[in-house]
């Protein structure tokens, strides 16, 4: 099979699904429904490939079994946190600077469901790649599944607190700083940075493997740089009077044991 064109069609069959979720947000007036959709359009690509080729090999198998088990938990978390609260701050302001809703709505076509489908495409590519080329499961692979173990732990746990933090009627309008949230102010960030990391290693053991080393690049800067931590700090210093101390105190990334008052 020839695997560009695996590659295309897998990009195409992802911007179809994500053209329909479009126009269910039209209908809803809430393009905040595209981050559900963000863990299942970075597995979906690994999905078909593992559909389209004989799936025999064990890497391909732990390949699309580990990212769906990630997507299938971020989907999961992110529908209960987030239906039924109405479209999300960040699409508000960006529907607020075009026109009409018509307009945000041709707008949010281009630039926020097909920019997200070529960037979960771009980062999808150590599950699509690393399938072929055989070899079996080597160390490096059992690493990479170590390193992808430890990521998803970071999310599933730093989420888990935050909302057991946030459940407690008494901890309203304060600020988590307990549990991992007091080794690293990101958790499920730097959660998310591990777990496409581990999957990037697991794929060197491909001949196409060193194609998908800018997977976790991607996946890391825009969550440092642009949708994740970022966005969130500079919200949350507003927010929050504390959160300059908190900042000095705690690890921005990298987990790591806070510092003193």
């Amino acid at each position: 099979m020839n695997i560009l064109f695996l590659l295309l069609t897998n990009l195409l069959i992802l911007l179809s699904l994500l053209t329909v979720l479009w126009w269910v947000s039209t209908r809803m007036k809430d393009a905040s429904i595209v981050d559900i959709a963000w863990g299942p359009a970075c597995a979906l690509p690994g999905a078909l490939t593992f559909l389209r080729t004989d799936g025999a090999d064990p890497r391909a198998i732990v390949l699309t079994i580990l990212v769906s088990l990630w997507a299938g938990r971020l989907a999961l978390y992110l529908a209960q946190r987030n239906l039924g609260h109405g479209e999300d701050y960040r699409y508000q302001k960006m529907r607020a600077a075009r026109s009409s809703d018509q307009e945000f709505a041709r707008w949010s076509l281009f630039y926020v469901f097909w920019l997200q489908g070529v960037i979960a495409w771009t980062v999808s590519l150590p599950v699509q790649l690393g399938q072929f080329g055989g070899g079996g499961f080597g160390v490096l692979a059992w690493i990479g599944t170590a390193i992808f173990a430890i990521g998803l732990s970071f999310e599933a746990i730093g989420d888990w607190q935050l909302k057991q933090f946030k459940a407690d009627a008494e901890n309203k309008g304060k600020l988590m700083v307990t549990g991992l949230w007091s080794w690293t102010r990101h958790p499920n960030y730097f959660g998310d940075a591990a777990v496409w990391a581990g999957l990037s290693i697991i794929a060197l053991e491909s001949p196409f493997g060193a194609l998908t080393l800018l997977s976790p690049v991607v996946m890391t800067y825009f969550l440092v740089n642009i949708s994740g931590k970022a966005l969130t700090e500079r919200s949350m210093a507003k927010k929050y009077p504390e959160y300059a101390d908190y900042q000095n105190r705690v690890s921005g990334f990298f987990p790591r044991p806070p510092k003193k008052s």
